[in-house]
């Protein structure tokens, strides 16, 4: 057959490869690479002081079927070329799921840069579990494989390849995969061969790249090419967007659509919402004190999401297929499907539409790739007169009608009885909803002392922290330490009493916390006696400056700003009302006011006769921007540092 040559940049390492077919690799080697050429990349470690490790090849070759049967063999050469880099590749470890996959280990060896081995076998093999953490269970078929190696040392070369096959897919004709072309790490060969049935035309994504790939159809079949050489290293940014214009990745999957995926859950689940008599009882027993409808569904939400515990169960087809609901009652357990299973089949019982939810916990959907692989979650959904209500059934500190914070403004898919669904994006709570709140109001003495009132709130996402404060019961002992620590936090040496705390799991509690702060040394009269420091506790925003300046200091940027990763889409509001002494008078600082996409921040000092107020708001924004909006950043950071303020200077003794 006629040989073809790969990539201009490819043809030092890859020795020539048939039309259209991958490359066969088996534990024998690789047929289109060449060792010998390869192990020749080798670098100086003297030209690349700032490099652990530097990969001689990332190699991924893909097979696929129309069943969605099929194989990735992935192959990394690493040349160590510190001591950091030892430990790392000395241990490798791969997962596999032998229900429906298979691994095969072609070679994992130890090289010198002229081919002379150093090991050409792992010293020694494990095969073992993953284990179910008892404080968080996840129970899982994945098995591990492990190998430790001797002989990894700097200037030699750690060289491995593996092949994971697919033997059964769990929705026929469903594939995914993906690629990166930067790896972390300087590379000298990045190659990615993707092949398919030629009739198939898979949906492709192809993000950043800076080359193009090539296709080539023979006897049946299409290969994708993607091949490029001495791949740069890139660093980590601060506030850098995930979804980017600078790393190079690839994205493939089936020719499917996501109705094919909402048409398969609803037949894996279509059985599964019937209550038996023991689960229908339980539910009129729950609902017995209910009023209204939004009794009725807060009820049904805590009994789920708080009396079900959550156990991930990823066992199989069992990690799509839900359990019956009567099944996850007697068990008082279950993972995201089961429990929003179990909601939605109590709903129904109820009269409610209610429907199951798809999507991923915490990870980007790309809508342009339908595959089941995508998904990592189950939530519900409750067709309301008023709108939609999500819920999500394993965040079990977050009131009916709210989302935790991760599963906001994702990509998701409702699932509906007769298999049809829905392409929908989750509501996203503004930051000025996750907002936490103290108030400090109280009363200064001549002699520098505070007695105040200290007050927390949180709403939305600053919520959780509060509430999981109070799970369980409190003795007097931890309730008067609690107190304690809030107090001298705010002034060392302070006490406290009168504690009002909340139950954490009740999730019509307003989440709130007060207490009295007694005796806490505030104000300190300086050596003259003509002034009185007052200290605050708020921090300085001086840090706000010195961000800006480090900002600049890393040169050039290239990966754009997400604005959510600065402030974070919460905000902050905290006041202090003091009393103070007739007569004293603060040298009150000036306002702050500073608007922009970044977020918002205002300061106040006022003084009205004897009240001292003080009060700060920091909001957040959400947004994604090019990285020549750093210096408007910078500004936006070094106006917020205007509010230098730690402390009131205080002049006793003279009218305001």
């Amino acid at each position: 057959m006629r040989a073809i040559r790969l990539l201009p940049v490819a043809t030092v390492v890859l020795a020539s490869t048939a039309v259209g077919q991958a490359p066969r690799i088996s534990p024998d080697g690789d047929p289109s690479v060449r060792n010998d050429t390869l192990y020749q990349l080798a670098v100086d470690p003297a030209a690349y002081p700032d490099e652990a490790v530097v990969f001689l090849l990332d190699d991924g070759v893909v097979r696929y079927e129309a069943d969605g049967t099929g194989s990735k063999t992935y192959r990394q050469v690493a040349q160590i070329l510190s001591p950091d880099a030892v430990e790392d590749y000395a241990e490798h470890e791969f997962s596999y799921a032998p229900g429906h996959q298979r691994l095969t280990v072609n070679w994992i060896r130890v090289v010198r840069p002229d081919g002379t081995v150093v090991s050409d076998s792992p010293s020694h093999i494990q095969d073992a579990d993953v284990p179910a953490v008892l404080s968080d269970p996840v129970y899982s078929d994945t098995k591990i494989r492990r190998y430790s190696l001797s002989g990894v040392a700097p200037g030699t070369i750690v060289d491995w390849s593996y092949t994971l096959e697919e033997l059964k897919p769990f929705l026929p004709g469903d594939f995914w995969t993906s690629w990166s072309v930067h790896t972390g790490h300087l590379t000298r060969r990045s190659r990615y061969l993707v092949d398919l049935p030629a009739t198939l035309r898979p949906h492709l994504v192809e993000r950043n790249l800076d080359f193009r790939r090539r296709e080539t159809a023979f006897q049946g079949r299409r290969t994708y090419l993607w091949a490029r050489h001495d791949v740069p290293r890139l660093n980590a940014e601060d506030f850098m967007a995930d979804s980017n214009g600078v790393v190079m990745s690839i994205e493939l999957g089936a020719p499917i659509e996501w109705e094919t995926i909402g048409t398969w859950y609803a037949g894996l689940a279509r059985d599964r919402y019937t209550l038996d008599p023991t689960v229908r009882g339980k539910l009129r027993s729950l609902l017995a004190s209910a009023r209204t409808v939004d009794d009725t569904l807060r009820s049904v939400q805590r009994w789920v999401a708080q009396d079900i515990r959550y156990v991930s169960i990823a066992l199989g087809l069992g990690g799509y297929q839900p359990r019956m609901p009567a099944e996850v009652v007697a068990s008082g357990y279950g993972d995201c499907k089961d429990k929003a299973t179990l909601f939605v089949a109590a709903l129904r019982a109820l009269g409610y539409r209610a429907y199951p939810v798809l999507l991923n916990s915490g990870g980007r959907v790309d809508p342009a790739l339908p595959s089941v692989a995508q998904f990592n979650h189950a939530i519900a959904v409750v067709e309301r007169p008023e709108g939609r209500v999500y819920v999500d059934l394993t965040a079990d500190l977050v009131p009916y009608g709210e989302l935790p914070e991760p599963t906001q403004g994702q990509f998701a898919l409702i699932v509906y009885p007769d298999g049809t669904s829905e392409q929908v994006t989750l509501p996203e709570a503004p930051p000025h909803a996750n907002l936490n709140e103290t108030r400090i109001t109280g009363t200064l003495s001549t002699d520098g002392y505070l007695s105040a009132t200290y007050e927390e709130r949180g709403l939305g996402s600053s919520q959780y922290s509060l509430r999981n404060l109070f799970l369980g019961p409190i003795d007097s002992t931890t309730r008067a330490a609690f107190a304690r620590s809030i107090a001298t936090r705010i002034y060392p040496g302070a006490e406290a009493d009168s504690l009002q705390i909340f139950d954490g799991r009740d999730l019509t509690a307003d989440p709130r916390v007060v207490l009295r702060i007694v005796r806490g040394f505030a104000g300190r009269a300086t050596g003259n006696g003509r002034t009185v420091i007052l200290s605050l506790p708020l921090p300085s925003m001086r840090g706000m400056a010195d961000a800006a300046a480090a900002l600049e200091a890393n040169g050039p940027r290239l990966f754009p700003l997400d604005a959510s990763k600065i402030i974070g889409p919460t905000a902050t509001i905290t006041e202090i009302t003091l009393s103070l002494p007739s007569g004293w008078r603060v040298q009150l600082p000036p306002d702050v006011e500073v608007t922009g996409k970044w977020g918002t921040y205002t300061a106040q000092y006022r003084q009205e006769q004897t009240t001292l107020r003080v009060f700060r708001r920091l909001e957040g924004a959400r947004g994604i921007y090019p990285p020549g909006e750093l210096p408007d950043l910078c500004r936006w950071l070094r106006a917020v540092a205007q509010d230098d303020v730690s402390y009131l200077v205080i002049e006793p003794g003279s009218t305001p």
